[in-house]
């Protein structure tokens, strides 16, 4: 959801989709530009499947045209796992969350990552001014790709290089923001 006038008390599952919808617009909708420069909040929350690997965190990709119409897209990390031991770093990556993968035997735990994630953003170098478009990706933590699990049922030794580990994405509809 995204909304003008959202606070960090709002994001939690009890109030999400109450809130987003009393305050703000859903995935798919167009938030219209206001008279105030205040940047707009965007409430997240993922669950993970049950059946998969726990969440590593949420990611904002917001993209705009600018003046000359060339395209630009900027992705930014909003909530993740393990808070207390990740940060952010100067230039505003976020360290990895781990890896429990075990290619030999096709296997991971789920002892890193969270099983919900939630929060608020506000976007730090908003343009009232600019149109933009905004859509959340969600990342799963480390599991083993599908050439971990052929080579471990079907006895198939990969060629060097092959990616034996994958990190799935889901990503929502986007939010577009109207500066006209």
């Amino acid at each position: 959801f995204a909304g003008w006038n959202f606070s960090e008390e709002d994001a939690s599952f009890q109030k999400l989709a109450k809130v987003g919808y009393a305050a703000g617009v859903p995935m798919g909708g167009t938030l219209e530009g206001q008279s105030s420069a205040k940047a707009p909040g965007f409430l997240v929350g993922a669950i993970k499947d049950p059946l998969s690997g726990n969440l590593d965190r949420i990611q904002i990709v917001k993209g705009w045209l600018d003046r000359e119409g060339k395209t630009h897209e900027k992705v930014f990390d909003v909530v993740w796992s393990d808070p207390h031991n990740r940060t952010l770093d100067k230039s505003g990556a976020l360290t990895a969350v781990g890896n429990t993968v075990n290619v030999e035997d096709a296997s991971w735990t789920n002892s890193i990552g969270n099983a919900e994630l939630v929060g608020l953003w506000h976007d730090p170098e908003f343009d009232a001014e600019q149109s933009a478009v905004y859509y959340a990706r969600v990342l799963e933590i480390p599991t083993p790709r599908w050439t971990a699990y052929d080579k471990k049922r079907l006895g198939y030794e990969m060629p060097e290089g092959t990616k034996m580990v994958i990190q799935e994405r889901a990503y929502t509809s986007p939010i577009w923001y109207s500066a006209d």
